[in-house]
């Protein structure tokens, strides 16, 4: 999801309004009033304040918002994994004699569950993807705001109506290299293919309005 700004709530009350005039000498029940005033500053702007937190803004929701957000845009927020059985496994072979030959294995199928941060991720990508255009300028200024803080990702299309090439100047983590191998998210031009380049050296030719050239290695 991109990060316009969201429109703040106005939870402001002033109940003192709903006294009249015949009211000012009615001391007791100021007081009451100003009492109702007090909880709604309180307990309702709070509400409105968390409910944005926790639910309505995804790159800040809690598990619970995440999960009405995967419902409201249809994805999943688990992998399905199938068991591992029929490869050669640590353990797993015959009369579990193959200790010391293969991988680990899972014993049966099952989900994999995504941690909060991927969830974000998954769900601001979905969201992008639901409603963005496909353009390459388009991707690129969301991709900043998604990944600023990590560093630079950027989207180049062949022009050819084949593959659109997303570069990371980063090492992606095991979450990130998580989402981008079981979902489908990164937005590209309808019927065209997507995949993946870590470029996290300067490299020649590469560099702001490509003026870098002789201050890097040739990149892929």
């Amino acid at each position: 999801m991109s990060d316009r700004r969201i429109q703040a709530v106005e939870c402001s009350l002033d109940a003192m309004q709903a006294l009249l005039w015949q009211h000012d000498n009615a001391e007791r029940l100021k007081r009451l009033i100003s009492l109702k005033q007090q909880w709604y500053q309180q307990n309702h702007c709070e509400f409105w304040s968390d409910w944005i937190r926790d639910v309505f803004d995804p790159r800040t929701a809690n598990d619970f918002g995440l999960g009405i957000w995967a419902r409201i845009l249809d994805i999943s927020l688990g992998v399905d994994v199938p068991s591992s059985r029929d490869k050669e496994a640590f353990g797993f072979g015959e009369q579990h004699q193959n200790f010391g030959n293969g991988n680990f294995a899972r014993g049966r199928a099952g989900q994999v569950a995504l941690t909060t941060e991927q969830k974000r991720l998954v769900i601001r990508l979905r969201y992008f993807q639901l409603t963005s255009r496909g353009t390459v300028p388009e991707i690129n200024t969301f991709l900043r705001q998604l990944f600023g803080e990590l560093g630079s990702v950027w989207v180049v299309d062949s022009l050819d109506m084949t593959y659109v090439t997303y570069f990371f100047s980063f090492q992606p983590d095991s979450q990130l290299s998580f989402i981008t191998e079981f979902y489908d998210l990164f937005p590209r031009p309808s019927a065209v293919g997507v995949r993946f380049r870590v470029q996290p050296r300067e490299a020649f030719g590469f560099g702001t309005q490509h003026l870098n050239f002789s201050q890097g290695s040739f990149g892929a």
